[in-house]
């Protein structure tokens, strides 16, 4: 049996599966863009990075630079501010451990009025003698300021030295903290400037395929073209409506992650007043990156100090063997009653020798030991990561910067074969089909400038960061945006 189908039937029947081809081919071809507000490269799970305390709100609307956006947040970053409240905590636990080396001065003044039953002591007198049940009232009264200090104790000192090696690793963290914010603002920026002008890309392809479509309308109108070409071009205009759409959604979501990253107030209104065109980069060897990263990071720095807080911790713990010594006075006035108090005194120094504490110490020695381990293997493996850190960097900075010159010359030609293609429709030489596979090949050389570019200034801001001088690199980096 012969089956016969409608003419507009299969009119319809061919433009959903051009449709369907084009879609999958854009898919094929276009790289996939980083998600809006995803997490923050360097940083690994949950982040306090990506969050902020939020300031003030603003009036109106805000003018928003790199730099400006790296200046909010080194002030408002969540992140910074936990590392900054870090030290403070070292700072008072290095203050807890020196106060055992320090004199501990007390005064404890008293008074007291006592009256005591002696059967309540056991005497109910003896045989022939009369003793009073109860003997009393009488006074005392005792006024001295105490002074206590150690005069020798090696567990202590070594573990006020451990302190101190704590806090300085605090503080590095800190400094290490400030370019995990230079890193993170830069990302969350830059992913917005890529998405906005996706915008402007999304935009251009729609007023590409308005034309297009006008002119098939126009054609199938004056009977020189075929419906279909006046379909096909009516599908390529809604696709590209479709991505303008998204495109926007996309911006408006990244400019919420960036004013969280940087702590704007919810709602404030901003805009993003670089554009971060194509800078050349003068190069540095990877030897050189490496000097200067193992001298500029912050945590290989606050690692090493790590190590050295471990080892004077195992000092400590060791000295648990050793004998201490103590000084302890007080001086003051004692007797019945303040009127008739007289001069009092006590000086005595206390060797201690430990003989016997119930394996404790050897607990606290294997505990010491296990940390140092723990700690020299950190510094290992962060060493190795660094080096890491910055081949990787250097080669994405290589490779996107010879990606955005690619680009660049693909637009130029996608735009050349397009205007081509559309003189061509004109002349009736050839159909929509030809006419839509140009756009596509526009849209994408366009999308892949758009991120070769991204990820060249991210890239730049990923080695500033890899080698530890991130926060006063990128003014250097994205000068004249």
């Amino acid at each position: 049996m012969r089956l016969s189908y409608p003419p507009r039937t299969l009119l319809l029947t061919g433009v959903l599966l051009f449709g369907a081809a084009t879609s999958l081919a854009q898919t094929e071809t276009t790289p996939n863009s980083s998600a809006p507000g995803e997490a923050i490269p360097g940083t690994s799970g949950v982040s306090p990075f990506a969050s902020s305390v939020p300031g003030k709100l603003v009036p109106g609307v805000v003018p928003l630079s790199l730099q400006d956006a790296i200046d909010r947040g080194l002030k408002q970053n969540l992140g910074l501010l936990l590392s900054n409240a870090d030290i403070r905590s070292a700072r008072g636990e290095r203050w807890e451990q020196l106060s055992a080396l320090l004199p501990q001065v007390t005064a404890s003044p008293y008074v007291a009025a006592s009256e005591v039953n002696l059967a309540e002591l056991g005497f109910t007198g003896l045989s022939g003698i009369s003793i009073p049940p109860s003997v009393g009232p009488f006074s005392y009264f005792d006024a001295r300021a105490a002074v206590t200090q150690s005069l020798l104790n090696w567990k202590s000192i070594n573990a006020a030295r451990a302190a101190s090696q704590s806090l300085k690793s605090a503080e590095y963290n800190y400094e290490n903290a400030r370019d995990l914010v230079v890193l993170a603002v830069g990302y969350t920026y830059l992913q917005a400037i890529a998405d906005e002008a996706r915008i402007d890309t999304a935009q251009a392809q729609v007023d590409t395929a308005q034309a297009l479509y006008d002119q098939a309308t126009n054609q199938v109108t004056a009977g020189t073209s075929p419906d279909i070409d006046s379909l096909r071009a009516n599908v390529e205009l809604q696709t590209r409506q479709q991505q303008l759409i998204q495109a926007k959604n996309n911006f408006a979501i990244q400019k919420l992650t960036v004013a969280r990253v940087i702590g704007l107030a919810p709602g404030q209104e901003f805009e993003l007043t670089d554009k971060a065109p194509y800078q050349p980069f003068e190069g540095i060897t990877v030897d050189e990156a490496l000097k200067q990263a193992y001298a500029s990071r912050s945590d290989y720095q606050a690692a090493m100090t790590d190590v050295r807080a471990a080892e004077f911790s195992r000092k400590a713990a060791r000295a648990g063997y050793l004998p201490s010594l103590a000084f302890n006075a007080d001086y003051g006035a004692g007797g019945a009653h303040p009127s008739t108090a007289t001069q009092v005194s006590n000086v005595r120094g206390t060797l201690t020798i430990p003989i016997f504490q119930g394996g404790s110490v050897h607990g606290d020695v294997l505990q010491a030991d296990a940390r140092l381990e723990q700690t020299q293997e950190r510094l290992d493996n962060l060493r190795a990561q660094i080096d890491s850190d910055v081949r990787t960097a250097l080669l994405n900075l290589q490779s996107s910067s010879d990606q955005v010159n690619v680009a660049r010359h693909n637009i130029d030609l996608a735009e050349e074969t397009l205007a081509r293609s559309r003189r061509r429709f004109s002349a009736g030489v050839t159909d929509t089909v030809e006419v839509v596979q140009s756009q596509e090949s526009v849209a994408s050389a366009h999308e892949l400038y758009i991120s070769s570019l991204y990820s060249y200034n991210f890239s730049k801001i990923s080695l500033a960061r890899a080698v530890g001088v991130a926060e006063n690199s990128v003014k250097e980096y994205f000068k004249g945006n």
